[in-house]
């Protein structure tokens, strides 16, 4: 049965296959465009599970961005570094991340929706610790409690999700607020999409 343990192996496998079929049409823009409003580019980026770094990673960078890419799989990181030279690119796990480091947005996209439920809850600690006051957070989960597995390549891939209510309480604890919530939002592909920021 594969399970979040299998994430990272499979996504050193397919790497590559990954960075050369990703769709890079940029549907997530919205999304990006709301995690920036009213802000001058500039600003310090932390991307988790940031994958091969397009388009998300490029998107923020050609805005005048400074990015931190960070990805558990290193091949993943190998392809990033190829394609966007103007990032800060790390192999590191996510769920023991420690940077000392501040970011003004923090993007987990298609990415922290991998992680089981309970590194899951493990991770808004890990939010906050790398969050400026007014910081945003993107993030993907799924629309329901539940898991299931997708496919990356020719690699199953484990995905789990808390119910919303679970993710409202445990942003609000971690000093985040949610700006909004879009459950399986016909703008972006059907994702359920998270946008929080810490208080100022």
């Amino acid at each position: 049965m594969t399970g979040p343990d299998d994430i990272l192996p499979a996504y050193e496998r397919e790497a590559t296959r990954w960075a050369r079929e990703r769709n890079l049409s940029l549907w997530e823009e919205p999304a990006l465009l709301a995690a920036v409003t009213g802000r001058a580019p500039g600003l310090a980026v932390l991307d988790l599970g940031c994958g091969s770094g397009e388009p998300i990673a490029a998107w923020f960078v050609a805005r005048g961005d400074r990015v931190t890419g960070v990805d558990g799989a290193a091949a993943m990181i190998a392809e990033f570094r190829a394609r966007v030279p103007g990032a800060e690119a790390l192999v590191a796990d996510m769920r023991a991340l420690s940077l000392g480091r501040r970011f003004d947005v923090i993007v987990a996209f298609n990415s922290f929706f991998h992680l089981s439920p309970a590194d899951q809850r493990a991770m808004f600690p890990v939010f906050a610790a790398h969050a400026t006051p007014g910081a945003r957070l993107l993030f993907t989960a799924g629309p329901a409690a539940g898991e299931a597995v997708g496919q990356v390549g020719d690699s199953p891939v484990y995905h789990a999700s808390l119910a919303p209510e679970d993710y409202r309480a445990l942003l609000a604890e971690a000093g985040f607020s949610v700006v909004w919530f879009r459950p399986e939002d016909a703008e972006l592909k059907g994702h359920s999409v998270w946008l929080a920021e810490t208080r100022a």
